[in-house]
């Protein structure tokens, strides 16, 4: 009778502390702000600020315990959202995951326009300044070389101090409908020229329909340099 109360004694404890293992609320709170404060680290080091804070998190969540290192990451880009979700995960004997919701900012530096700008001016670098910004807080992403877009074309109206964003600006226009232009066509180390008019405009990096002069055939083209276009052989 002793040694069989003695293994239900054994089963029940263990019972117990299976039942009493679990991942609680403040270990999640404790994982997601360890992951997030690595991350800011991270970032101070490139120049940049971050702030943040973890979501509000259940006190009453209980998850299985983990046999496992817990593995944390975000959803999404934390440079394209200020309110990233983080996943936690544990991979273990009975693994689960989770989302815990986060607020974070990442301040730096990107230029923004030092004058209001109007449609179709051509961008110079006494037109920008910069200034420290929230980079996070739009999805269209930053500029933070002016020689970059030394030469590009607003394509809408911007605001006196508004960041400069890749989808405000277009390339200039190289090859205009009508321009005669230089074709060469390529293949290796080899390439033959001739002359040609193009029947459209484009930017450099895009395609353009050009007239071959000495064979009147039409051909597609990639824009190369203002009057200069390429086809493969």
């Amino acid at each position: 009778m002793r040694t069989q109360l003695l293994v239900w004694i054994m089963l029940a404890a263990t019972f117990a502390n299976q039942v009493q293992a679990r991942t609680t609320a403040d270990e999640i709170r404790e994982a997601t702000a360890a992951f997030l404060e690595t991350f800011a680290a991270t970032q101070t080091e490139r120049g940049y600020k971050v702030a943040f804070e973890t979501g509000n998190i259940d006190n009453r969540l209980a998850l299985a315990a983990c046999s496992d290192d817990l593995d944390i990451e975000f959803t999404g880009d934390p440079w394209k959202s200020e309110h990233p979700s983080v996943q936690i995960a544990c991979a273990g004997d009975r693994p689960w995951r989770m989302f815990v919701t986060t607020t974070v900012s990442i301040s730096g530096p990107a230029l923004v326009a030092a004058r209001p700008l109007g449609r179709g001016e051509r961008v110079t670098g006494n037109m920008l300044e910069t200034r420290d910004v929230v980079l996070n807080a739009s999805r269209r992403g930053i500029i933070t070389d002016s020689q970059m877009i030394e030469g590009m074309i607003i394509r809408r109206p911007v605001n006196a101090g508004s960041v400069l964003t890749p989808d405000l600006l277009d390339a200039p226009i190289a090859v205009s409908r009508g321009d005669h232009v230089i074709i060469t066509a390529r293949r290796g180390p080899f390439s033959v020229r001739s002359r040609g008019k193009a029947l459209a405009s484009a930017s450099v990096g895009e395609q353009v329909l050009v007239e071959n002069l000495g064979s009147a055939r039409t051909v597609k083209a990639n824009v190369t340099a203002p009057g200069h276009v390429e086809v493969p052989m």
